[in-house]
């Protein structure tokens, strides 16, 4: 079922949000970006007449009850945004009475899931590999279902809106499913946008096609790269990684971030962009620096020597050129992971250029999707946002759905 064509009206819609947002210390919501990426499904549901049930996770309280990490903290924040004022419920498992007495217009946050282990399925005490962890597991995917069944019972109709965990099989997102019919049950908004934005990119590519890979290890992004191998036309890897892949071909790289254990990866790697004719861009030169700090003393080297006493931080200017060229003229671009530590106001010049260059394609008809925290705490940064065509708000759901794997969670709607 699409939501479009769903009528709320006199019903109750449970919605797994992604409420997953950073608080300080006095449990203040320091970026609401999720939230607002919510507002569209459930407005929708409020205004059609229905009301909302609406349940998430929050960090990883590993089963167990943790006021730090409770959603009492951010009930105003939604309410604010909501535009009505939201009840809470202390207790996901045990929500009937509040569920019952909601009325068509209202709406209610369950506390986190992952209260219960049963919200993630995993046994809580036991030891991995050993009998009494496998009988626990099989205790675990009774209760699991029992949990799921539970939360269906306070609504109508199940709406599947978390892309950030659409990657999960969690009770929420990929079991709860099973107790609700093929017509009440969809993607929200946002799991839509993101589904389209993820096939953009995959399966509806114009040319040419540019990904651009940062972060700090080449192991964590290695599915990644190379599934895009066999799609892209130009691939820049950047940021921490690089200084593996300068190493790997001989190159000094003084104290920078290296995996000496990943040398015939980033060969390999190599080897493979030319086999596919793709254009890869590594760094040429880096802005190495003798301390990590934000003020540190800094000079530009050459990428593949780089002295002893010194680290690279950031992409020098040679490169950011290279970057530039490979971006300009592409149509479809896909952008995880900065080229430097842009933490540091001093060493965001690399990731600056990307964002500038991005922004340049997409005003000439690209189409660009950024995701992966670093990467959007970039553009945010910036001050970039309006200036890409889509920001992606789930990490790790984004990145396997790019590895070419299915998500539990939007396999769960469409079946």
């Amino acid at each position: 079922m699409k939501i479009d064509q769903f009528n709320f009206a006199g019903k109750k819609a449970i919605v797994r949000v992604d409420f997953n947002v950073p608080l300080d210390e006095n449990g203040n919501v320091t970026d609401d970006t999720r939230i607002r990426g919510a507002l569209p499904t459930l407005k929708k549901i409020l205004s059609d007449g229905g009301s909302v049930i609406m349940m998430s996770h929050m960090g990883k309280p590993k089963g167990k009850v943790n006021p730090k990490m409770s959603l009492s903290q951010i009930v105003s924040k939604v309410s604010e945004h909501l535009g009505v004022e939201v009840k809470f419920a202390p207790d996901c498992a045990n929500a009937d009475k509040e569920a019952a007495e909601l009325k068509a217009g209202e709406a209610l946050l369950l506390e986190n899931l992952r209260f219960y282990p049963e919200e993630e399925g995993k046994p809580v005490g036991v030891e991995k590999g050993t009998p009494e962890y496998d009988e626990a597991k099989e205790a675990m995917k009774k209760s699991q279902k029992e949990f799921a069944k539970k939360l269906a019972s306070y609504a109508d109709c199940y709406v599947m809106d978390a892309f950030g965990t659409a990657h999960r099989k969690h009770a929420s997102t990929a079991v709860i499913d099973a107790y609700f019919d093929a017509d009440s049950r969809m993607l929200g908004y946002l799991m839509e946008k993101e589904v389209t934005a993820v096939d953009n990119v995959l399966n509806n590519i114009k040319r040419p096609f540019t990904a651009i890979m940062g972060g700090s290890k080449v192991s964590t992004k290695i599915g990644i790269i190379e599934n895009l191998l066999g799609k892209v036309d130009n691939l820049i890897l950047c940021g921490g990684m690089t200084y593996t892949f300068a190493k790997a071909q001989g190159g000094k790289i003084g104290k920078s971030l290296c995996e000496n254990d990943k040398l015939d990866l980033a060969l390999d790697i190599i080897k493979k962009a030319k086999e596919n004719g793709v254009n890869l861009v590594l760094g040429v030169d880096c802005i190495a620096a003798d301390d990590f700090s934000n003020d540190a003393n800094t000079q530009v080297c050459d990428a593949n020597n780089i002295p002893n006493e010194l680290e690279g931080m950031d992409a020098g200017p040679k490169t950011r050129e290279l970057f530039k060229e490979a971006i300009k003229d592409a149509k479809t671009i896909l952008w995880n992971g900065p080229a430097g530590v842009f933490e540091f106001d001093n060493f965001t010049g690399g990731s600056k250029a990307i964002a500038d260059a991005i922004a340049e394609a997409t005003a000439n008809g690209a189409f660009s999707l950024i995701g992966g925290g670093d990467s959007v705490a970039c553009i945010n940064k910036f001050g970039m946002a309006d200036k890409v065509s889509y920001i992606s708000t789930g990490g790790g759901a984004l990145l396997e759905a790019i590895e070419g794997k299915v998500l539990p969670g939007v396999a769960a709607i469409e079946g």
